[in-house]
């Protein structure tokens, strides 16, 4: 258990115990890319082929404020106690096999599910050292404002590195960043310094390409119809020391991996050049990709750079919401819309208080002279929010309920309306390193304190480099984005990427010119009025659009029908353009 005396962990640490049998190579795979992922991961992970360390990453922006609800209610929980049941099964297997076990699981509550670890351990009868990091939850900080719900540093690896020197079987962390999993087991085995920025930036995305699971392996891929996906492997990074790596998964299992789907993972909720991390600013334009073989591929030639001040995610209650999806079937669809919405209103005027905020949606769905009533259909979406519950709950729903008999011909919803329900709100704040505890409790209940990054730097926008020869002048065909590119888009509080690749360099030439700021906002009508900012990253051969205020206040705040933007980036690739012949 915890002591009380915490120690400072000097730079050099001691004698390197490499974690695998090969100190050249560190074997790591992933067997959760969220909470919730598929259960069997860690079973599969460890019985599928040689590992040295398996993570599993369970946190998200909207995963912390329902740890934080968790812990509202019951002050002992606040962590994902999928892992302990996923656990139960895996642990004689990994300690059998020998693999490490490396988890930000312990979300709110890293004690407190090492402790849980612990019991666990005793209950299957498999002896395993266990420790912990903590230091990032700054909730009781005070000064984050009203309602704040968690307030989590995001912090990097050395906690994890410490654990695992010190000869930790499982180590539960709480707020790491997800690529931090990957490097801080890659520091503990190659015994790297926290100045060697390029070999951390070098694991940083090997951990950014796995922390999502098996979208690594084919899954949310463009071009899925080319791979096996009824059953994606998760992946794995084979890393050397001078940081270089290549991503696989284990022989037999589904999905592949290939430099298309590394690429897409890489520009996953990503922004610019710079992808900035507690220890370490890793330059995503110096990737390589090399597909080495089938299901290998090499990333090399990544610089690193010192990071920016650390990241701290803000969660709160924003308030209450409500939703009705009036269904409009076959002819007049806009006239039977304007109808609902006018008598909708109306009640909604005539309330002690209105809803603070109206939002009206039509999704043209329906199809004329359409052979099955679903096709026939649209959708008409009201959504409504107000910090008041009342004012959301029956004034809502009951207005809906009572235009059954008397509104639109073949009125009918989607689902019973309800009361409000709460909603969410994240923000991301700076705050400096010096005043964030990152705190290892070693097995033996030893604390020590682990260096943040020696210096920092401003997170400045890089210019971007000149762009290809365009194509020259000829002929072109109409047609959709996605014949040429493939597209993978993303969420980071209120803002959402879309990042854009092409799979060969004629379709390059073409898509740098061609897919410009203002053709994008063209092409998404949504963004027309929203900051844009364009990255150009050639080495991927791809554009990374990085849009404000798309998503309101985040995915918890549920301000749009792709709360987190997973398919803005379809939408894109199935926009018509002029397109080149000489790409078809």
């Amino acid at each position: 258990m915890s002591g009380s005396h915490t120690t400072d962990l000097a730079e050099d640490t001691g004698p390197i115990r490499p974690l695998g049998a090969d100190p050249a190579t560190l074997r790591i795979g992933n067997a959760s890319g969220f909470y919730g992922d598929r259960f069997d991961a860690l079973r599969e992970m460890l019985t599928g082929g040689p590992l040295d360390v398996l993570t599993g990453d369970y946190l998200a922006e909207l995963t912390m404020l329902i740890l934080g609800r968790d812990r509202l209610k019951d002050p002992t929980r606040g962590y994902a106690r999928t892992f302990l049941r996923q656990l139960e099964d895996g642990l004689g297997l990994a300690v059998e096999r020998g693999v490490r076990i490396v988890t930000n699981a312990g979300g709110l509550n890293p004690a407190g599910l090492a402790d849980a670890v612990r019991e666990l351990a005793d209950k299957v009868g498999v002896p395993v050292r266990v420790a912990h990091v903590e230091g990032d939850d700054l909730l009781g900080r005070g000064g984050w404002g009203e309602g704040v719900l968690t307030a989590n540093a995001y912090l990097g690896g050395g906690g994890i590195a410490a654990c695992l020197r010190a000869g930790a079987d499982v180590v539960v962390t709480g707020r790491v960043t997800d690529a931090a999993l990957v490097s801080g087991a890659a520091q503990a085995h190659f015994g790297w310094r926290p100045q060697d920025l390029d070999q951390l930036a070098g694991a940083v995305v090997a951990g950014h390409v796995l922390e999502c699971g098996t979208q690594a392996t084919g899954g949310n891929y463009s071009f899925f119809d080319g791979h096996d996906l009824l059953r994606p492997g998760f992946p794995l990074a084979e890393i050397a020391a001078d940081g270089s790596s290549v991503i696989t998964k284990h022989p037999g299992t589904g999905g592949a991996v290939t430099t298309g789907t590394v690429t897409a993972q890489l520009l996953y909720e990503t922004a610019g050049a710079r992808y900035a991390g507690p220890d370490v600013t890793a330059r995503l334009d110096t990737v390589r990709l090399t597909e080495e073989a089938p299901d290998r591929v090499r990333i090399d030639g990544v610089r690193g750079e010192a990071p920016p001040a650390l990241k701290t995610g803000l969660t709160r209650l924003g308030g209450w919401r409500n939703e009705v999806t009036f269904v409009l079937t076959g002819l007049d669809v806009a006239a039977k819309a304007a109808l609902v919405r006018r008598q909708m209103e109306a009640a909604l005027d005539a309330a002690e208080h209105r809803p603070a905020e109206v939002r009206w949606t039509l999704a043209r769905t329906d199809r004329e002279d359409a052979a099955v009533q679903e096709e026939a259909s649209a959708l008409l979406r009201l959504v409504v929010r107000d910090p008041d519950q009342d004012a959301v709950g029956r004034v809502v729903s009951g207005a809906a309920v009572e235009l059954a008999l008397a509104s639109y011909p073949g009125f009918h919803v989607t689902a019973p309306p309800g009361k409000g329900t709460p909603y969410g709100v994240f923000e991301a704040v700076a705050v400096d390193a010096a005043g964030v505890p990152h705190v290892a409790v070693l097995p033996d209940g030893t604390r020590i304190s682990s260096q943040h990054a020696p210096s920092t730097q401003e997170l400045v926008r890089l210019p971007d480099p000149p762009l290809p020869e365009p194509l020259p002048a000829g002929p072109t065909r109409r047609g959709p984005l996605g014949l040429v590119a493939g597209a993978r888009s993303g969420d980071k509080g209120g803002s959402a990427n879309v990042g854009v690749w092409a799979r060969t360099d004629r379709a390059w030439r073409w898509l740098a010119h061609e897919l410009t700021v203002e053709r994008f906002r063209q092409l998404l009508p949504e963004t027309a009025e929203l900051p844009v900012d364009r990255h150009v990253l050639p080495n991927l051969r791809a554009l990374n659009f990085v849009v404000d205020g798309l998503l309101g206040e985040g995915v918890a705040a549920q301000a749009r029908f792709d709360p987190q933007a997973k398919a803005v980036g379809e939408w894109l690739r199935s926009r018509h353009m002029d397109i080149p012949e000489v790409l078809s």
